[in-house]
């Protein structure tokens, strides 16, 4: 089990503070670009969405019970991983969401600047000022996070109240906008009905990564054992409300073809029913959404490494921290990767470097949550009395997973596997060493 350092509970952070973690990690650059992502699938992207929205009620589950199992840790699913199948299985799940998060990070930084294109048109027009500008905010989120768990808390509480608003003004305002001839067709990729279910499923769930953090710092988190279940089921629930009748908004207002060219599809459709001052908002709105993102999974990113770290699964120096108990190495060496990610995958298209991100973040962070929910099962095996239902769900949530691994496509699964393959000749390096 990893170590933890004591927090007092005036340090810590309770059920409101929890929750802004999870709706503020779900709820950033996925739910803002993936309507143009979806559109070349057409109306059964919908049907993806339920599905991923199902699967996420799945997985919130089996965190909210594993939390529940091992509240007082640092983790989450690297430490109930290593807890219910050892070491390796530990390992593999810490390297492959580190490797998860700053690609997420990544493709957040590439939202944002497409939202902020909105404000300055020249982020369209010059891809060095656009890169820059996607780096300098990765930094100055590193710095944020380099503060006490308290300060960070507060501004992901400020940036997901103010995100979430103008996401639930275009899905409840923007119904009555809807033109049911705007509408496309249920299936327009050319792909069978199952094939285009899957794909949309993929895509929709990378707007869900995210329904764990609040059992990552479960050890500075008041009351644990029911804050996290409580804050995970929450936070996911209400991310499901707003994703849903927001995308249906969006595919009723902006026509099919608009929609998959848009760079900023929410702002688009603000301006085609309320002008062009309503467009600024909304875009204003995104990107404080995604800047609260990546607040929240800059500081997940030193979290995940710290915590392997101090059961000698990572180097040593992702266990450092400052005066504010922040692992302000791990934090930094994570922002130079998803630096390098996005540099390296920025294009002329920001919908195209998105979902291949996108995709990537989803694969490699599938298989701590695969590895969690099986852990779920041989955690609760050993312990006495009847969990029927805990493993019913948890089975769901396995299969779920592998049928997703499966969308996520030839290309992406190679890029996964290889990641997951680098990792491990350093696991078997610290291995020996610490031998």
């Amino acid at each position: 089990m990893a170590k933890t350092k004591h927090v007092s509970n005036s340090k810590k952070i309770g059920f409101w503070s929890s929750t802004a973690l999870v709706i503020g990690n779900m709820i950033g650059s996925g739910i803002f670009l993936l309507p143009a992502t979806l559109a070349v699938y057409g109306g059964i992207s919908l049907i993806g969405w339920l599905c991923a929205s199902f699967g996420a009620i799945l997985l919130a589950i089996v965190f909210g019970n594993l939390g529940k199992i091992a509240p007082k840790t640092t983790g989450g699913p690297y430490t109930y991983t290593r807890l219910g199948l050892g070491n390796f299985p530990g390992y593999l799940v810490a390297w492959g969401y580190w490797v998860s998060i700053w690609c997420t990070n990544a493709a957040i930084a590439v939202a944002l600047v497409g939202y902020l294109e909105v404000f300055f048109p020249i982020l369209g027009e010059n891809t060095f000022i656009a890169i820059h500008t996607g780096l300098g905010v990765i930094w100055l989120f590193t710095w944020i996070n380099s503060k006490p768990l308290k300060t960070i808390a507060l501004v992901q509480l400020i940036t997901t109240i103010l995100k979430v608003a103008p996401i639930l003004l275009i899905g409840c305002i923007g119904v009555l906008y809807i033109n049911l001839e705007e509408f496309p067709p249920i299936n327009i990729s050319g792909e069978s009905e199952l094939s285009a279910i899957t794909i949309t499923t993929t895509a929709t769930l990378f707007a869900f990564l995210g329904m764990e953090s609040a059992t990552i710092p479960g050890s500075n988190i008041e009351n644990a054992a029911k804050t996290i279940k409580k804050a995970t089921i929450t936070g996911t629930l209400v991310t499901i409300l707003v994703y849903i009748a927001s995308s249906i908004a969006i595919m009723g207002i902006i026509p099919q073809e608009a929609l998959a060219k848009s760079n900023a599809p929410f702002a688009d459709a603000a301006a085609l029913f309320w002008g062009d001052s309503a467009k600024y908002i909304v875009a204003g709105g995104a990107v404080i959404a995604t800047l609260g993102a990546l607040n929240g999974w800059i500081l997940i990113q030193g979290q995940i490494p710290m915590a392997a770290a101090k059961d000698n699964l990572f180097p040593k120096l992702f266990s450092k921290t400052n005066k504010n108990n922040s692992p302000i190495t791990g934090i930094i060496l994570s922002s130079v990767l998803a630096s390098l990610v996005m540099g390296l995958n920025f294009s002329e298209s920001l919908v195209k470097a998105f979902s291949f991100m996108m995709n990537l973040s989803t694969l490699s962070v599938l298989t701590p949550y695969l590895l969690s929910a099986i852990s779920l099962i041989i955690l609760l095996k050993a312990k006495k009395g009847k969990h029927t239902f805990k493993i019913l769900t948890a089975c769901l949530a396995i299969l779920f997973c592998i049928w997703v691994i499966f969308g996520s496509g030839i290309e992406v699964i190679i890029w996964g596997v290889v990641l997951l393959l680098v990792g491990i000749p350093f696991y078997f390096g610290l291995k020996n060493k610490n031998a």
